[in-house]
């Protein structure tokens, strides 16, 4: 079975399957689908986002899917920190574009990677790997993780429980936007605060 033959049985359709099959194990599925994502990244994140706020209601749904995709993030991003370094992924690392990638999230930290993960179709599986490879603290990168991830999961949400309304009120979608800034926003002061500490523990060493 080929990769384009599994993205094509992930459907809707199946995925509610899926759901309401392991429906005794509680939110154990939706948790675990977003979860798997990480790993395969050719697997619908936007789709698993929208059956689990049609299986589980708006607010537990985006909850299952948003600890799913963050957990998955965290568990890439640890692998990667500590494989890293071995032959097996010495060819990501060393390659060009990569590296580029790597320089500029430990150059620009939380700002410019929050705006990436708010977006549902950025490649987060790479920013997950590239961010392992790269010597950004944990902390920041879970930081901008948590966020980022919040505010396209909430809007991927919102658009698959009450479409509709959406496209007929298009106003709705500006309190999306303020929430984005805010979050932005009081991500960066975070951001600042723990560079900050960072750069004061170094000076009192």
């Amino acid at each position: 079975m080929d990769i384009e033959t599994i993205k094509a049985w992930f459907t809707m359709e199946n995925i509610m399957q899926i759901i309401d099959s392991y429906r005794s194990f509680g939110p154990l599925p939706g948790i675990l689908l977003p979860l798997l994502e990480s790993f395969l990244p050719f697997l619908p994140l936007f789709l698993f986002i929208m059956a689990n706020v049609n299986a589980f209601g708006f607010w537990l749904g985006f909850l299952f899917s948003w600890i799913g995709t963050c957990g998955g993030a965290l568990l890439v991003f640890l692998l990667v920190r500590k494989y890293g370094q071995k032959r097996l992924l010495s060819f990501i690392r060393n390659h060009r574009k990569v590296q580029r990638l790597m320089i500029w999230i430990e150059n620009h930290g939380f700002g410019p990677l929050f705006i990436l993960l708010c977006f549902p179709f950025t490649p987060s599986a790479l920013v997950n790997i590239v961010a392992g490879l790269s010597r950004i603290s944990i902390g920041q990168y879970m930081l901008a993780v948590l966020i980022g991830k919040l505010v396209m999961i909430i809007t991927i949400s919102f658009i698959g429980y009450d479409l509709k309304s959406m496209i007929m009120q298009p106003m709705r979608t500006i309190p999306i936007a303020i929430a984005i800034f805010i979050l932005w926003y009081v991500g960066k002061r975070i951001e600042e605060k723990m560079n900050h500490t960072e750069e004061k523990e170094r000076g009192n060493a």
